[in-house]
């Protein structure tokens, strides 16, 4: 028999956090996800993140669409909101809840099918707009619900695990993320825990429009000689353009960093991003940069991860539309509806 719910009680020794929370206060149910899956280590990252991060479960509003990423919310954040779309359509959901509510902290996790398929034109349009959230793609390659067939992001050449390569190029949510505008951009890797809950940190910081791509293996079609996204794959090709630690404003923290081996990036809220460069001279605010670096390493077989690029003075949607500071869901019905004289002034000055 499997039991879905985890007994509620925990240790009495477990550390809380700032606002009184245990780890085991962001977890949610137990997963029926293959035993293995790279997802099930990115529900933990984002566990583990929140957590440091001192987030209270309620303000976060977790959306997602159709397939074995989009199951995973229900795992963790279990006192958060959450709502499940349909397929490929959690960009336009989330944009619509973002608009009612700017308060919440609103979290998208979808997979390369989701977002690279049947949902490519909602995935270009949230992006493109600035809406205030963090955009995780859980990338394996494949349609894992439908039994292994290549996805849209599979790499030319890589092989099934029934020994049939893939013949179609593959589109690169990355490079369209920063294409499009996106002003938080990462790739992180599911099997490196040390790397990922950084990015996701600082994701859930930032103002705007924060896109993750995690490599995500599916071990049931995926992970296999031959396949590119591959636990063993990744691991042999990954190159790290940086180490992050989120630095958060808080009374006496003291770092210590070798003179001239980081940058710090200041969020919107205060919130500061140290970066440990490794790979000499890149730095994560020039996007084209940033493009250019993913498609050089590409073609030699790797696969870049860490933060990619950060624009630190974005703005988001509300800004761009200059919405007004009070929540929609707050105002009454006097607010929402201004009568027939107000209607009339906006006529009058479009025509």
């Amino acid at each position: 028999m499997t039991y879905l719910t985890k007994p509620r009680l925990h240790h009495p020794t477990l550390s809380c956090n700032a606002i009184g929370f245990t780890r085991r206060d962001y977890e949610g149910k137990i997963s029926t996800l293959c035993a293995g899956c790279g997802h099930d280590s990115i529900s933990a990252a984002i566990i583990q993140a929140c957590w440091e991060l001192d987030i209270e479960p309620h303000l976060v509003a977790k959306l997602s669409g159709i397939g074995c990423s989009s199951k995973t919310p229900d795992y963790f954040l279990g006192q958060s909101h959450g709502f499940n779309t349909v397929h490929g359509r959690m960009p336009s959901v989330l944009t619509g809840a973002n608009l009612a509510n700017r308060e919440l902290i609103y979290l998208g996790v979808s997979g390369d099918g989701d977002s690279a398929s049947i949902g490519i034109g909602q995935f270009v349009h949230a992006i493109r707009r600035g809406v205030n959230m963090v955009y995780i793609v859980e990338n394996n390659g494949v349609y894992g619900l439908t039994k292994g067939q290549f996805s849209a992001t599979a790499d030319q050449g890589s092989v099934s695990k029934k020994g049939v390569a893939n013949t179609d190029s593959p589109l690169d949510l990355v490079t369209m993320a920063l294409q499009l505008g996106a002003s938080y951009v990462a790739r992180g890797f599911s099997g490196d825990k040390h790397q990922l809950v950084p990015l996701i940190k600082g994701a859930l910081s930032h103002r705007g429009a924060a896109f993750l791509d995690v490599i995500s293996p599916c071990v049931a079609f995926n992970n296999h000689a031959g396949s590119t996204k591959s636990y063993d794959y990744v691991r042999e090709h990954n190159d790290a353009v940086n180490q992050l630690d989120v630095i958060l404003p808080r009374a006496e923290i003291a770092v210590d960093y070798p003179a001239g081996d980081t940058i710090a990036v200041e969020q919107h809220d205060g919130t500061v991003l140290r970066l440990n460069k490794l790979d000499e001279g890149y730095d994560p605010r020039d996007r084209i940069a940033a493009m250019n670096l993913i498609q050089q390493r590409h073609a030699r077989g790797e696969v870049v991860t860490g933060l990619l690029y950060v624009d630190a003075a974005a703005d988001d949607l509300h800004g761009h539309l200059n919405t007004a500071a009070k929540p929609l869901n707050a105002m009454g019905a006097d607010e929402l509806s201004p009568g027939a004289a107000a209607l009339d002034r906006i006529n009058a000055s479009l025509r």
